[in-house]
């Protein structure tokens, strides 16, 4: 079939934006309105000639408006094969017209779920006629044009004006294309409230997920990939995505990734202190929390200035004009911030290609959620970590007890532990990184890394002694043998804080014994591959 032409459209919306619009300029091509409920009294009262659907199927809107385009006067219309001799005559027999372009959206369930109605209301939100109707549109999109979004509506016009009043083949299949995914993302939004809200399931016996396409990429994590970044269906979502883009080159992929790393640790101190967070690679390699912005920034570069060249800088509080000219300073790929004061964006505006993103709040450390990751032949799903502890959650598992400084220290450490890839180590003191190493094969070696990282940036900065010397370090995992313990003692780490759980718990404790240093378990680990 080649181009259809559009005689009778019917019109059937809950967003009615554009939709007067429209409808006066197919009226105007000579298109036959016929439409329902609050959509056909939004039409007529600015004069236009509308069509009620009752009219087309001899039966009222009834049962409060859940029985009224579910019949055969509107399906067939929809569904018929115009070049089929037993379609056409039945069409014929029963006085069924032909209906040639349908505009639908569907009832608002997901806006309705997100300002928290009741369950009654959620229920009666989701829509069933405008499902049905799309579908059998879409299907027969040889014949039926169908368009479900006000943003296709000047599309849609363009289309008839460029072809005498009818549509193409190809923008048809595209609408239709278009049309089944959104059914699709509508049942996906419906299916994920009952199994994850009404039915309290953590992992259902069928999971859906619907995401809509933001933009594609320049490319992936290398350039022979092909990417793209999809926004979950989440009314309220906080996250690198939502985030306002002030200046600079388009978010690659790896910018994506590892602004999102910088976003997910500085979140945990969301309401305290400024605080710094620089990522590389979507590994923390300097965090600080500080009276101030600025000694915030200076403590966390300090703790591996040479990674944090071409780094993600993320605060805890809006950006300010020392802070941001500091900053500066080195070369910065993305910097992200719950906003930033005029004098902060005329320092960045200086820098072109740095990409300044702020957000309206922080997003939740604490949220409930899922983590997926794709492995070849499955999805793994897990609950987001979404762990953290105390000082009241600490096991004191030495002979010495750790000072309350101290404890402040672990738990600081234990914080960005979470972050840092495993296996990993950090060695922190008085709210600031001295140390980080992540993402090796055995915990020995990362402890050592972390240590040896520590005393390249004294050295650097012509410090006396490594900022280790009467630290804190953390593992996010058991330490499996004494030797990461003989690491921290070695950096002069005077405290750490570990899962516990090892097979030789007593070793380890000995070994702290034995160095004079305090220990404490969390109970808790926080594995991140």
């Amino acid at each position: 079939m080649d181009k259809v032409a559009i005689r009778r459209a019917l019109i059937s919306v809950s967003d009615k934006t554009g939709i007067v619009e429209l409808a006066t300029k197919l009226a105007d091509m000579g298109v036959e309105l016929v439409s329902t409920g609050g959509t056909a009294k939004a039409l007529r009262d600015t004069g236009l000639a509308v069509r009620d659907v009752s009219d087309l199927t001899g039966f009222p809107e009834m049962m409060d408006g859940r029985v009224k385009t579910l019949h055969p006067m509107v399906h067939g219309g929809l569904l018929a094969v115009r070049d089929n001799a037993e379609h056409t005559g039945a069409m014929d027999a029963h006085g069924i017209g032909a209906i040639d372009l349908l505009v639908v959206n569907l009832y608002p369930f997901e806006a309705t779920v997100a300002r928290g109605a009741s369950r009654e209301e959620i229920v009666e939100n989701i829509d069933i006629g405008g499902p049905a109707m799309v579908r059998s549109a879409s299907k027969n999109h040889a014949f039926v044009t169908i368009v479900t979004s006000p943003g296709d509506y000047e599309e849609l016009l363009a289309e008839m004006a460029a072809n005498d009043g009818a549509s193409t083949p190809a923008f048809r299949r595209r609408m239709a294309a278009k049309a089944f995914a959104q059914t699709a993302a509508y049942d996906t939004a419906i299916s994920s409230w009952f199994a994850f809200a009404d039915q309290s399931e953590q992992f259902p016996a069928r999971l859906t997920v619907s995401s809509k396409l933001g933009a594609t990429l320049r490319y992936g994590e290398n350039p022979h990939q092909q990417a793209a970044i999809y926004l979950p269906q989440v009314v309220g979502a906080k996250g690198i995505p939502q985030a306002e883009q002030l200046q600079g080159k388009e978010l690659s992929y790896n910018n994506y990734n590892d602004a999102d790393a910088a976003l997910s640790l500085v979140s945990e101190f969301a309401g305290g202190a400024p605080a710094i967070v620089i990522v590389k690679h979507a590994n923390p390699c300097g965090v600080a929390q500080r009276g101030t912005l600025l000694e915030a920034w200076v403590d966390a570069l300090a703790c591996d200035p040479v990674s944090a060249f071409g780094g993600i800088v993320a605060s805890n509080v809006s950006l300010d004009g020392p802070t941001a000219e500091a900053i500066c300073a080195i070369f910065t790929e993305v910097v992200i911030a719950p906003g930033a004061d005029e004098a902060a964006k005329a320092a960045f505006a200086k820098k072109k290609n740095l990409r300044l993103l702020l957000l309206d709040g922080l997003p939740d450390a604490g949220r409930p959620g899922l983590s997926m990751k794709t492995i070849t032949g499955g999805l793994l799903v897990q609950s987001r970590d979404n762990g953290r502890i105390g000082a009241g959650d600490l096991k004191v598992v030495t002979e010495r007890a750790p000072t309350e400084a101290e404890i402040t220290d672990a738990l600081f450490a234990w914080t960005v532990a979470k972050h840092v890839k495993s296996n990993a180590i950090v060695f922190a003191k008085d709210g600031a990184t001295a140390g980080i190493g992540a993402g090796q094969m055995n915990r020995r070696d990362s402890a050592r890394i972390a240590a040896v990282r520590a005393r390249e940036a004294a050295e650097t900065a012509g410090w006396n002694e490594s900022r280790t010397m009467g630290s804190a370090m953390a593992s996010d995992a058991f330490l499996p043998f004494a030797d990461g313990m003989e690491m921290a003692v070695d950096a002069g780490a005077t405290v750490v804080i570990q899962p516990g759980g090892s097979i030789r718990d007593e070793e380890v404790i000995a070994a702290a014994n034995k160095a004079g240093i305090a220990m404490v378990f969390t109970g808790m680990r926080h594995f991140n591959h």
